[in-house]
């Protein structure tokens, strides 16, 4: 009993250096990632900042320093001046249905290359890489043109397709890859069930690639709701304006103080922020699945 008990203090001072030893480096690296935190956070601080900031406060005290007192005319006068929440919802209908349309378009491609081995599926995945290499400048003028020919100019369809299809273009490629790998004893043993191809890519592949799925939901969305370019040219009336494109045509058309700016730039980040946060865990089970497979 003295030995054992003599023999526990030594153990424990023994790894005391070296949990010693490990603390500086551990500690630089925290140092490290708090300093790049603080970088990157600290735009959005002065943005938020100076929203809240009425124009002779800014204008005397700089856009560093804090307000004397909360003044939200300015977002309630932006937010009135575009008619935002219209354009809140165009951008929240199209970000969803591109990302609900372009996981379902991914999962068909990806389905039919990498588990069915289609012929040719090489030159296939060659084209989906080549297409999301592609600039969107190169595709202006032929979906121009195509949605004048459709009767889809000016109309929240026409942006829905074309994200659709830009979107499914990097899902397919990347569920092409999982699916390759996937378990072949699960298929053969929903053929032996009696499920056909479509129960099986219903019944078995889309809930095993769910974490999967779950990833390319929220790139989908917060992509598509940031989209500035395509957008610009294919919806010319007011009432069908994204988000992104209410701030950037409302800024280049009309004078606006630096608060009022502020205050632009902080409504029009909140939505994709709070999406971003909801889904924060399903995104980090999907990447956290996807590296374990």
């Amino acid at each position: 009993m003295t030995l054992t008990a003599t023999r526990a203090p030594q153990r424990r001072t023994a790894e005391k250096p070296a949990l010693r030893e490990r603390n500086p480096g551990r500690f630089l690296i925290l140092t490290i990632l708090l300093v790049l935190l603080l970088l990157i956070v600290a735009p959005l601080l002065v943005v938020a900042v100076n929203a809240v900031k009425s124009p002779a406060d800014y204008a005397a005290n700089g856009p560093l320093s804090l307000p004397g007192k909360l003044h939200w005319q300015g977002i309630v006068d932006f937010w009135n001046r575009v008619d935002f929440g219209l354009k809140l919802w165009n951008s929240f209908i199209t970000s969803l249905a591109v990302a609900v349309l372009g996981v379902i378009l991914s999962v068909l491609n990806a389905y039919a290359l990498g588990i069915g081995r289609v012929r040719g599926r090489l030159w296939f995945l060659v084209f989906f890489l080549i297409a999301n290499l592609l600039p969107q400048e190169v595709l202006v003028y032929p979906l121009y043109y195509l949605s004048k020919q459709f009767g889809l100019y000016d109309s929240l369809f026409s942006i829905i397709i074309i994200f659709t299809v830009i979107q499914s273009a990097f899902g397919t490629y990347l569920l092409t890859s999982v699916y390759t790998e996937f378990p072949k004893e699960l298929l053969e043993a929903a053929a032996i069930d009696g499920a056909g191809k479509w129960r099986a890519l219903w019944r078995v592949v889309v809930p095993v690639s769910r974490p999967t799925l779950a990833v390319l939901f929220t790139f989908f969305f917060i992509w598509t709701w940031n989209e500035f370019f395509l957008p610009l040219i294919f919806l010319i009336s007011n009432d069908n304006q994204t988000v992104p494109v209410a701030l950037g045509v409302l800024q280049g058309d009309r004078m606006m103080d630096a608060t009022t700016t502020s205050a632009s730039a902080l409504i029009g980040i909140i939505p994709a922020m709070v999406f971003f946060l909801i889904f924060q865990r399903t995104l980090t089970r999907g990447i956290a699945a996807g590296a374990i497979k």
